[in-house]
């Protein structure tokens, strides 16, 4: 099954069997949303069948949520759970100094309050989301239904201030209706193609009524594993100051594949 997948596949699916195999007995999870993070989940249930691993986990949103209560996870809410050891999430980009750009999939405020409760945040990663400059990714900021329009204005006219290339904000839509938030919120989309100084540019979207978080993840990040095609895996960790590289093996008798 394994060898079926695309290329970009088995390199997440190798990204979230190495973060899987760092998991140890008895920790508190954070666990992050989308594609990747599916796989993780995915991964970590394996593992907790095959080697009765115990584990609690705090889902960043509805989808994970449902996801690793089918796959027979223990789930629980984050103040339930209190600290957490480690948290494992993807990133829609991230940069040398592993800042990271996150909310393509529209959980970046679950996300970003989870890992901040966490001792370690690791993102898990293909090669493709690597850049030299953050900001091809559009930027998502989540703000509240009311108003806004007007928050939208009011982030349009920041722009032209901050070091950024582009200043065009985007309601995100979900068919012919606002993209709404698990908290019932929208997100606004920036173009902005360069982002030339991420911190100023999350203090100054912050301040602007109406906005509630934005994606971008600066001093939370510790650890990325990087995921290819051919099941190398490359872990950089920033707070060891070391890279290493290992390798995954495909095993077509995996069960997360059989259920595929």
């Amino acid at each position: 099954m394994v060898q079926t997948l695309a290329p970009i596949d088995r390199a997440k699916f190798a990204a979230a069997r190495r973060a899987a195999d760092m998991v140890e007995d008895g920790m508190k999870l954070g666990l992050g949303t989308g594609s990747t993070a599916a796989w993780l989940v995915r991964c970590l249930a394996e593992r907790v069948r095959q080697e009765g691993l115990r584990l609690t986990c705090v889902p960043t949103s509805a989808r994970t949520a449902a996801l690793a209560r089918e796959e027979g996870l223990k789930v629980v809410a984050l103040d339930d759970a209190g600290w957490l050891d480690l948290t494992i999430d993807g990133a829609d980009e991230f940069d040398a100094d592993l800042v990271l750009i996150k909310g393509g999939g529209g959980a970046l405020l679950q996300e970003k309050i989870v890992a901040t409760a966490s001792d370690r945040m690791m993102v898990i990663t293909d090669a493709t989301k690597e850049v030299k400059a953050l900001g091809a990714f559009p930027l998502p900021v989540e703000v509240i239904p009311f108003g806004w329009q007007a928050s939208r204005m009011l982030i349009e006219e920041l722009l032209g201030s901050l070091d950024v290339m582009g200043t065009k904000a985007s309601l995100r839509m979900n068919g012919t209706r606002p993209f709404m938030t698990d908290e019932g919120n929208h997100i606004l989309d920036l173009a902005l193609g360069r982002i030339g100084n991420p911190r100023q540019l999350s203090l100054a979207l912050n301040q602007v009524p109406g906005v509630v978080e934005n994606g971008l993840f600066i001093d939370i990040c510790d650890a990325v594993i990087i995921g290819h095609a051919d099941g190398r895996v490359i872990l950089r960790d920033a707070i060891a100051g070391t890279e290493q590289e290992d390798r995954i093996h495909f095993e077509e008798t995996d069960n997360i594949f059989r259920e595929l």
